[in-house]
């Protein structure tokens, strides 16, 4: 069966190993492999993967000795991990048990089962959990070499997103003033931070602003970010006029919050605005909004318009980098 792998030339295997492996991509439970010059590492969600990459199916041999949940359900199941926590999606409790057990029975390194029991709701974005196997819904995720604690029943929280935010990621510049206006614990702030900006991130989940102050002593930023609990438009007339760049990261009601995204701008500065919006006008609807908002104030260029990710039948989550030069 064939499992997804990066596949790179056998001299730059282990800087990617090691790359993959802080970004908590590695499946440990197959084996790296070399095959026709080319190193194949294992991974465990090749949706975020960096796009550096070059992601294949490939087969890899499963870890000598390791017990893996297929093996003993006789099927592959469908999961996902975040640290040591596996995140399960089954709506029968019976089949929802079972592969609990399995995973646990199984050789893979995890501390504990979820089973989704909701869907994301409310204007803090949780959702409820099932707790199948070990007691906690607290989790710490690494990504890209960062490290998030998090409560999963408290916080919204997305690991396949980690390849987008390290797309962001890696457009900050040192001495950069970053603001990110629905922050959560701090995926975006925290590397935005160890890259040399300074930075702001505002949530309305008490709770999540906790786990970021938490996140930026966890990574030794705490310096250079302020964590606010509070709605962004009531903070943002501190802010005016202060930031080099915004994460507008609420995609079901951003344009909201255009208006007060352009009063956070400075004089040069880049929107990351995300959306959901169907097939037929992907990016129309947002570019509208910001457009709406900053001009003639501001001159205003798309420099990206990219998918994110497939949200529904027929819709897409998307993201626009928009530049405002005034």
């Amino acid at each position: 069966m064939g499992v997804p792998c990066v596949r790179v030339a056998r001299e730059d295997g282990e800087a990617t190993r090691q790359r993959l492996a802080e970004a908590d991509l590695v499946d440990d439970g197959y084996d790296i492999t070399v095959a026709d010059g080319s190193l194949y590492v294992p991974v465990t969600d090749p949706t975020a993967v960096p796009d550096a990459f070059d992601v294949v199916e490939f087969d890899a041999p499963v870890r000598e000795g390791q017990t893996m949940p297929a093996d003993i359900l006789g099927v592959d199941p469908s999961y996902e991990r975040i640290g040591d926590l596996v995140i399960i999606d089954e709506d029968d409790p019976e089949r929802a048990r079972t592969i609990a057990d399995a995973i646990v029975d199984s050789d893979l390194p995890v501390e504990g089962v979820l089973n989704r029991a909701s869907k994301i709701k409310g204007e803090q974005r949780v959702r409820d959990w099932e707790v199948l196997a070990g007691d906690t819904t607290e989790v710490v995720h690494r990504e890209y070499g960062c490290a998030f604690e998090l409560d999963l029943a408290a916080v919204y929280f997305s690991p396949r997103l980690a390849t987008e935010r390290h797309r962001v990621v890696e457009q900050v510049r040192e001495g950069e003033h970053a603001f990110d206006m629905f922050a959560g614990v701090g995926p975006f702030v925290v590397p935005f931070a160890k890259r040399g900006a300074t930075c702001v991130g505002t949530d309305i989940n008490e709770r999540a602003v906790e786990y970021l102050r938490r996140n930026a002593e966890r990574n030794g930023v705490a310096d250079r970010i302020t964590a606010i609990h509070g709605d962004v438009r009531e903070v943002a007339a501190d802010y005016t006029g202060w930031a080099d760049r915004v994460v507008m990261n609420l995609p079901h009601s951003a344009d909201e919050f255009v208006e007060t995204a352009v009063e956070l701008a400075g004089d040069d500065c880049v929107l990351h605005y995300y959306d959901i919006q169907p097939d037929e006008d992907l990016y129309g609807p947002g570019e509208r909004a910001v457009r709406a908002a900053a001009e003639p104030a501001y001159e205003v260029t798309v420099e990206t318009r990219r998918t994110v990710r497939s949200y529904a039948p027929g819709e897409q989550n998307v993201v626009l980098d928009v530049r405002l030069r005034r």
